[in-house]
């Protein structure tokens, strides 16, 4: 079962410098937004698979830590490309960007 385990985080290790090619090579901000949550969640994927084996608990807990971070990415990521900030962020006075 161990390799299984291992063989599976490395195909999806291959996938993600597969990705790498699309971050490179994207024609837009929002494919190269794809292609992070694509790492995030791969990341979280391959954690969760080297924790089965033996000895590697912590992993599980790094990779519950980079799940409850990702939707952290998506709303940086809104935030940039829709380029306003909430009402009540704005200073006073200031007018919504265009």
């Amino acid at each position: 079962m161990h390799e299984l385990r291992t063989g599976l985080a490395l195909f999806l290790l291959l996938n993600i410098l597969a990705g790498m090619v699309r971050v490179v090579r994207g024609p837009t901000l929002t494919d190269r937004f794809i292609v992070a949550q694509l790492f995030g969640t791969t990341g979280v994927g391959v954690l969760v698979l080297l924790a089965g084996n033996e000895g590697s608990a912590p992993l599980r807990d790094v990779a519950l830590i980079f799940a409850l971070l990702a939707p952290v990415t998506v709303v940086a990521f809104v935030r940039f490309a829709v380029g306003s900030a909430p009402e009540d962020a704005r200073a006073p006075g200031e007018e919504p960007r265009r």
